[in-house]
């Protein structure tokens, strides 16, 4: 299949890959991009399982409200022991999930809403679409664009894309030389050797139902949700600065970091649960 997301970049529709692009979050909830092909199931950047780890989650899925068949993005709010989960669904079967202008509008409304939603604590995204994930831009589109459409079009997808990425492009994910190998021959790359240069992190085989991939990542973000927000939020910001800077300054920035945990409540929540011995119920304060 195509991707285009996350850690890869549009790359004008040019990188194609039978697997499934992952990336990380906006501040208060954590992102996971999966999807499903014939023969095996892939995740996204740097979450490491080896392929034919377990697929299945404890439970199966339930969802608080359901999108028309039509709709070209499905929006799922999990409920029961999946509570704060939601799911966005890429339904353009006809076009193999391609972003189109309508698409891309939906992506970046969605993503707008759930920043401010504090009860949302992980995004997954994955295809309604069997065997395929996302196949790039829409081109067919694209070619009836008059040429001063194309800029805002771009500009709009990347700055979607910004909302979602923590892997800051392809060539900073496998490096320049595989980056360049991969952009400049547009080669067609399975899901085995993908998480062998570490574009992706789960590989996973296929089951019955198609939907191995979109299972994984289930069940990672059900690890998500016992975990604090507020510390969540300030260690992907650790995280995503420290790596454009040197050790000395990421060590500051993480210093900070930790510093904006001190004076709130679920830090306490925190030390009183483990002290007593019991879950903590943190409320993101």
């Amino acid at each position: 299949m195509a991707a285009a997301l996350g850690g890869l970049g549009l790359l004008r529709g040019r990188l194609r890959l039978r697997l499934a692009a992952a990336a990380a979050s906006p501040p208060s909830s954590s992102f996971s991009f999966s999807s499903s092909s014939s023969s095996s199931s892939c995740l996204g950047p740097r979450a490491a399982v080896r392929r034919g780890a377990a697929a299945r989650p404890a439970a199966g899925r339930s969802y608080g409200s359901e999108a028309k068949e039509e709709e070209e993005l499905r929006v799922r709010y999990l409920d029961d022991e999946h509570k704060g989960i939601v799911v966005l669904g890429l339904n353009r079967s006809h076009a193999k999930n391609a972003l189109n202008k309508n698409l891309l509008k939906m992506m970046s409304k969605a993503v707008d809403a759930l920043k401010s939603d504090k009860k949302v604590r992980t995004v997954i995204f994955r295809s309604e679409v069997p065997g395929i994930f996302c196949a790039g831009a829409d081109l067919k589109e694209r070619a009836k664009m008059h040429s001063s459409e194309v800029g805002s079009f771009v500009s709009k997808a990347r700055a979607t894309i910004n909302e979602m990425g923590g892997t800051q492009r392809l060539p900073r994910t496998i490096g320049v030389s595989l980056a360049k190998e991969l952009i400049f021959s547009a080669r067609i790359v399975d899901g085995e050797e993908a998480k062998s240069i570490g574009l992706i992190s789960h590989v996973v085989e296929q089951n019955e139902a198609g939907d191995a991939a979109y299972r994984r990542a289930l069940a990672l973000a059900k690890e998500f949700l016992p975990q604090g927000p507020v510390a969540m939020r300030v260690a992907k910001l650790a995280i995503n600065q420290g790596m454009e800077v040197d050790l000395v300054t990421g060590l500051a920035i993480e210093e900070a970091c930790y510093a904006q945990t001190i004076p709130t409540k679920d830090r306490i929540e925190g030390l009183l649960a483990f002290k007593e011995k019991r879950p903590p119920r943190y409320k993101g304060e």
